[in-house]
């Protein structure tokens, strides 16, 4: 049997382990005692996010991943919203 994945069924499946990647490298990053182990568990994680930009950005723009324009009021409720939990 000669089964073929779609383009959007391969970047989909990609986009969901790079979510899970990040995921656990957040979690090593967290629980890590030892300063260079946690820098390197840091750069990893940054580095897959990357990686899922890269891909979340080929799905958008084929328009398998459509994300629909902000409205104007909602962005400006959102910045008051987590206006005060930014540091800076």
């Amino acid at each position: 049997m000669n089964s073929n994945y779609t383009e959007k069924e391969i970047l989909g499946d990609a986009l969901t382990s790079q979510k899970t990647c990040t995921n656990h490298y957040n979690l090593y990053s967290n629980e890590c005692v030892h300063n260079d182990l946690r820098n390197t568990m840091l750069d990893l994680l940054s580095k897959e996010h990357d990686i899922q930009n890269d891909v979340f950005n080929m799905m958008h723009d084929r328009g398998f991943y459509p994300t629909p324009a902000a409205e104007a009021k909602k962005v400006e409720e959102a910045k008051t919203k987590y206006a005060g939990s930014v540091k800076r």
